[in-house]
C-alpha cells in the first residue's frame, strides 16, 4: 500500500510535535509537509528538539494542495480562517484538532461535513468520514466518563467533575499562569462551570440520552505536571457498583484504548499512551467514575491518528502502540 501523504498546519505547538513523533514511526504514513509561518526556513529538530537524528525535515510556508490527509494543529478559531484562506484537493480528508467544527451548529464549513471523532462513541461514521472534528482533552476523559451512563438514559441528576490538566494543556504561548516559578508547586482552577468543552461534552451525552437536561456542573483545574488529565465524576446511581462496571465493560467491549479497571487509578498509568483508563466506586447512593487520558495524546494527537487509520480503512492501532512511562 503506498504511504499516505500528510500535511500538518502549526507545527510547532505540542500537539503538531506529538503528531510528528507519531508519524514518523507510522508504517504507512508519510509526513509530506510541515507548515509554520513563524518557523519556514528551520529545521523541524530546532523547535522538537527531541527530533534532532529522526527527522530531516524543515518547516514551510507553503502548503501541498493534493496531500491525502491534512492536520490541522492550530489555536482555537483559526482552522476556520487557514480553510478560507486556502484550498486542497477534493480527496484531501481533514482532520482539525481545534475547536472550531466540533459543535452541530458548526460542523459544515464551505460545503464541507465535519463527524465528531470520538471513536468510542461513533466509530462508523468515521470510518465514513472525509473531514473530522477531534474532540477536545477534557472533552475526551469526561465522555468517555459519561457516555455508558447516558447510553441507558441513567443520567437523571445533576453530573458533577472535578479534573485536573498538566501545564500542556495551556499551549505553548506563555501566559501569567504558564510560567515554571507560578506553575512549579502550584494548584488553581479557571474557567468555573464555563469551559469551552462543555458544549461537546453536552451535545454527546444528548446523543446518546436525548432527553438529557441536568445540568453538568463541571470544575477545571491547572496542575503542576506536564501532561495527563485526571478527572472525578460522580452523578447519583441506583445500582450496586457491579452492575456499573458490568454496563462499562459492556459499552467499551470493542474499544481498542478504553480500559475499566478494577483497581484505583494515577496518571502514570496513562502518561505517553493513547489509552483512557477508567475506575468505578460507589458511596451510598452516588457513584464515583474516575477517568484518566494523556492530554496529548488520547486526548489529541493519538486521537487524531486513530481517527486517521478509520478513516483510510487502517487498523485502528496502527502507529499507536506507546509503552507509557511508569517510572
Amino acid at each position: 500500500m503506498k504511504k499516505l501523504q500528510v500535511g500538518i498546519i502549526g507545527g510547532a505547538g505540542y500537539t503538531a510535535g506529538e503528531l510528528i513523533r507519531l508519524l514518523i514511526n507510522h508504517p504507512q504514513a508519510e509526513i509530506n509537509f510541515v507548515f509554520s509561518t513563524s518557523n519556514a526556513g528551520n529545521k523541524i529538530s530546532k523547535v522538537h528538539q527531541d527530533l534532532i537524528g529522526s527527522l530531516d525535515l524543515e518547516f514551510t510556508d507553503t502548503v501541498n494542495p493534493n496531500i491525502d490527509v491534512l492536520f490541522l494543529c492550530l489555536g482555537h478559531g483559526n482552522s476556520v480562517k487557514f480553510l478560507s484562506a486556502n484550498t486542497f484537493s477534493e480527496n484531501t480528508k481533514i482532520i482539525d484538532l481545534g475547536n472550531d467544527f466540533r459543535l452541530e451548529a458548526d460542523k459544515t464549513f464551505e460545503g464541507k461535513t465535519f463527524v465528531y471523532g470520538l471513536p468510542e462513541l461513533q466509530k462508523e461514521a468515521i470510518e465514513n468520514a472525509n473531514n473530522i472534528a477531534n474532540p477536545g482533552c477534557f472533552a475526551t476523559a469526561i465522555q468517555l466518563g459519561l457516555l455508558p451512563l447516558a447510553n441507558k438514559g441513567l443520567l437523571n441528576t445533576d453530573v458533577h467533575i472535578n479534573a485536573v490538566t498538566g501545564a500542556t494543556g495551556a499551549g505553548t504561548s506563555l501566559s501569567t499562569t504558564t510560567h515554571y516559578t507560578w506553575r512549579d508547586n502550584n494548584f488553581s482552577y479557571y474557567k468555573p462551570f464555563t469551559h469551552q468543552h462543555l458544549g461537546e461534552i453536552n451535545q454527546s451525552v444528548k446523543q446518546l440520552q436525548n432527553g438529557f437536561s441536568k445540568d453538568i456542573l463541571f470544575m477545571p483545574n491547572r496542575g503542576n505536571f506536564s501532561r495527563g488529565i485526571f478527572a472525578t465524576i460522580y452523578t447519583d446511581f441506583e445500582g450496586s457498583v457491579d452492575e456499573a462496571k458490568t454496563l462499562y465493560d459492556e459499552f467499551y467491549k470493542e474499544a481498542k484504548f478504553t480500559f475499566v479497571s478494577d483497581d484505583f487509578l494515577h496518571l502514570k498509568q496513562v502518561v505517553n499512551t493513547n489509552k483512557c483508563l477508567i475506575h468505578l466506586h460507589k458511596h451510598e447512593g452516588k457513584l464515583l467514575v474516575t477517568s484518566i487520558i494523556d492530554n496529548l495524546l488520547k486526548g489529541a494527537s493519538g486521537q487524531a491518528v486513530q481517527n486517521m487509520n478509520l478513516m483510510f480503512g487502517l487498523e485502528e492501532t496502527t502507529g499507536l502502540s506507546l509503552k507509557g512511562t511508569y517510572f
